[in-house]
């Protein structure tokens, strides 16, 4: 019988053959959702997308891109708030 923690659809369920050439059914988590923007909406480019024990195996290079808002914003919106930035210390 499984285990009550596995009969939710929090796991994702795949079967598995084994060396000793049964099936057995596997629980894995599922992947977390990709990531968003804060201000648009629209999914990260160059995010990656994993469990955060998998993600910690990651370099920083490979979770997030390099420039300033890089997790939370978008591409065009961080560029709109770089410049809104620079805008708002020049006055």
């Amino acid at each position: 019988m499984v285990s009550g923690r596995f009969k939710s659809r929090t796991y994702a369920r795949s079967q598995v053959r084994t060396p000793g050439g049964g099936n057995v059914l596997r629980h894995t988590l599922r992947k977390p959702k990709k990531a968003h923007c804060a201000s648009c909406g629209n999914v990260l480019a160059g995010v990656a997308r994993g469990r955060p024990a998998q993600l910690k195996k990651l370099s920083k290079t490979q979770r997030v891109p390099t420039r300033p808002y890089a997790g939370t914003l978008c591409s065009p919106c961080s560029r709109k708030k770089l410049i809104e930035k620079a805008r708002q210390q020049q006055a």
